[in-house]
């Protein structure tokens, strides 16, 4: 069994995967909705995503935009949590300071009694991250 985080955004899922693509190294699939299977094209505006997978680490967050009439809303309940083994403190430090620009930062990296370095940001999609190191 495997667990994947899905965001879905209004319209703005490139530029949020752009942005998750710096801030991980990565590059992600991504399937625009004038691609999508045969009867599902017709869901949402040709341009946006239908689908998109970005593998960070060994996991895979799944992305896209909102059908036609639907709207997508963060509203603080759902936290990603990325967790960075020590060798990788510095690519820690460069996901946070990319997630935070135009964002906002509730607690900047620090030590906290389970981690050496740790912070907690909601990105300017509305999605919040928390960023800790083994």
């Amino acid at each position: 069994m495997k667990i994947s985080p899905y965001l879905s955004f209004n319209g703005n899922c490139t530029e949020a995967i752009a942005l998750y693509e710096k801030a991980f190294g990565t590059k992600a699939n991504i399937e625009l909705y004038k691609d999508a299977p045969a009867g599902m094209e017709s869901l949402g505006p040709a341009d946006q995503v239908f689908d998109a997978q970005l593998k960070i680490g060994h996991d895979t967050i799944m992305l896209n935009d909102v059908m036609t009439g639907d709207t997508a809303k963060f509203d603080g309940n759902i936290m990603i949590a990325i967790t960075f083994d020590a060798v990788d403190a510095p690519e820690m430090l460069e996901a946070f300071d990319t997630l935070k620009e135009g964002g906002q930062v509730f607690m900047d990296i620090c030590e906290v009694p389970w981690s050496k370095c740790f912070g907690v940001l909601v990105d300017r999609f509305g999605v919040k991250w928390n960023i800790c190191q083994n």
